[in-house]
C-alpha cells in the first residue's frame, strides 16, 4: 500500500496559514500599539502572500508534471 505524498503546494501554504492565523489570534488582542486598521491590513496581507505562494507553487508543480509527461512521451516515441 502506497503512502500518499503531500504536495509542497499544499503543505507549505497550509503550514504558513495555520502559523499566521495562530499569531493573529494570539497577538492581535494583546497589541495596543497598532490601530485596528493596521492589524487587519497586516493579517490580510499575510493571507494574500500565502495565497500567492500557493498559486506559484501550484503552477510550478503543474509545469514540472507537464514537462515530465512530455519527456516521457518523447522517450516512448524514440523507442518505437
Amino acid at each position: 500500500m502506497k503512502k500518499k505524498k503531500i504536495k509542497k503546494s499544499i503543505a507549505l501554504p497550509l503550514a504558513l496559514f495555520i502559523y499566521a492565523t495562530a499569531m493573529a489570534v494570539y497577538f492581535i488582542p494583546r497589541n495596543n500599539e497598532m490601530s485596528d486598521t493596521e492589524k487587519w491590513v497586516t493579517v490580510i496581507a499575510s493571507y494574500v502572500i500565502i495565497g500567492l505562494l500557493w498559486f506559484t507553487l501550484k503552477k510550478k508543480e503543474d509545469f514540472t508534471r507537464k514537462r515530465d509527461e512530455e519527456w516521457t512521451n518523447k522517450q516512448n516515441e524514440n523507442k518505437k
